[in-house]
């Protein structure tokens, strides 16, 4: 007879990945990493006090290390076996919460830029939309292990319903308006590097345009979602059954 002993040490279990969440009150609509419809999976959430969208956006997220830390050491204690967040400003923080919790990290989409260029057909990058182009650095993608070099937009720079309502916390969304700001700043990015092959969305917040910006620029879209949908897949991968056990199914019919 098989042994089937459970082993404990977690307070939570059957949630993986644990989100770092901004604290925050703008509408969070389904795609949106902190609507947790969003996932196919279940996830474990913790809210950082202080950490204001404008405050980790423009201000580097100036002064909130430590909270961070102690927010991700939380999500591990309560279950979590991989941490992320709901900002992609905070790959500025990558190594640090890596270090303090030992287990993996994914802080930021941007971490993918290298990956995917990777992938991409010779003379092809990854192009980034952000929420604001004049707040990511050099210094955030060089965190992220991306080439500074990358070409970035940002949905500020078309007027935006989506940069105000999201970093200045405003409790009303027109996501209409929110998505023909995300497809302006997907066609402004393609009209000026001609040599784009896929587009990288930094916004946690722009992941339920993702599908309508694919179809507009007829390019890949890759966002958090794609992200953390490939890091809980390491972190809990499927279970196919006992194996070969699918071979002798299908030799018995």
């Amino acid at each position: 007879m098989s042994s089937r002993i459970a082993h404990g040490g977690k307070a939570l279990y059957g949630a993986r990945v644990g989100i770092l969440m901004l604290e925050a009150r703008f509408p969070r609509i389904p795609g949106d990493m902190g609507n947790a419809l969003t996932w196919p999976f279940p996830v474990l959430y913790k809210v950082v006090p202080g950490a204001s969208p404008r405050r980790v956006v423009c201000e580097r997220a100036a002064g909130l290390l430590d909270d961070f830390l102690d927010a991700a050491a939380e999500l591990v204690r309560l279950g979590a076996d991989g941490i992320t967040t709901t900002c992609g400003f905070l790959s500025l923080y990558q190594r640090e919460i890596a270090a303090y919790v030992g287990v993996p990290v994914a802080t930021s989409s941007l971490m993918q830029i290298p990956f995917i260029e990777r992938v991409l057909p010779p003379g092809r990058r990854v192009g980034v939309l952000t929420i604001s182009a004049a707040s990511l650095t050099r210094e955030h993608l060089e965190a992220a292990g991306a080439d500074p070099a990358t070409p970035v937009i940002g949905t500020d720079e078309a007027g935006s319903e989506f940069s105000r309502v999201i970093i200045n916390d405003e409790e009303r969304l027109d996501a209409a308006a929110a998505e023909r700001d995300i497809l302006a700043a997907g066609e402004a990015l393609v009209a000026r590097h001609a040599n784009i092959g896929a587009v990288l969305l930094e916004c946690t917040n722009m992941v339920p345009y993702a599908r309508a910006l694919a179809a507009r620029l007829r390019l890949p879209v890759f966002s958090i979602y794609s992200f953390v949908t490939w890091f809980q897949a390491g972190l809990a991968p499927r279970d196919f059954g006992p194996p070969g056990s699918g071979q002798r199914e299908w030799r018995e019919r």
